[in-house]
């Protein structure tokens, strides 16, 4: 059988949509690269549909919630703090990293010192647009806004020779523009 894909697909939601698994779905599917699915595009579907004996769907696999990279990453709910330094072989694997659930319900609550509710909304729907867009995991995004700027949409920005506003210092990028706080926060 064959599915021909709608706004907004992911193996994912087919998957739950079909009732098979995303294991099968992806097997059916070799070379077919689910974070790059065109509207209108068809897929194989698994013959048997019986989601390997089970009646539910499998979860998303690791790592992905949707096209959202990281979303649904991590074991680790927070606890001791673990400094890591050098080059990128000693750090942990993505997979052992704190949720993103996790990050954003701490960082937040910081945002909110100096960003309005809905401000705030508008950073956790542009850091997931970014994300889906460009495959980076949405707790490196995440972590580099509160590093910049704790996600203060007004942060001042910093100036060594180049022009450095918003929420991430961007090199020459755009500040905050009261007149198109979506627009402006998406850009930052």
């Amino acid at each position: 059988m064959r599915y021909t894909i709608q706004s907004g697909d992911t193996f994912w939601a087919i998957a739950q949509k079909l009732g098979i698994s995303v294991d099968a779905l992806q097997a059916a599917n070799p070379g077919i690269n689910p974070s790059l699915l065109q509207i209108g595009q068809t897929i194989n579907l698994p013959s048997g549909g019986n989601n390997n004996g089970s009646d539910k769907p499998s979860p998303p696999p690791s790592g992905v919630n949707g096209s959202i990279v990281g979303a649904t990453g991590g074991s680790n709910g927070g606890g001791d703090f673990i400094p890591y330094s050098g080059p990128a072989s000693a750090y942990p694997d993505p997979s052992q990293w704190a949720s993103y659930t996790f990050l954003w319900a701490q960082n937040s609550r910081l945002m909110l010192l100096n960003s309005s509710p809905h401000e705030v909304s508008l950073i956790h729907r542009s850091i997931e647009t970014v994300s889906a867009s460009s495959g980076i995991d949405v707790r490196c995004i995440l972590i580099i806004i509160v590093q910049e700027s704790g996600g203060n949409v007004r942060v001042n920005s910093t100036n060594n020779g180049v022009h450095n506003p918003g929420l991430m210092q961007s090199h020459n990028g755009v500040g905050f523009n009261a007149a198109d706080p979506e627009g402006s926060i998406l850009q930052m």
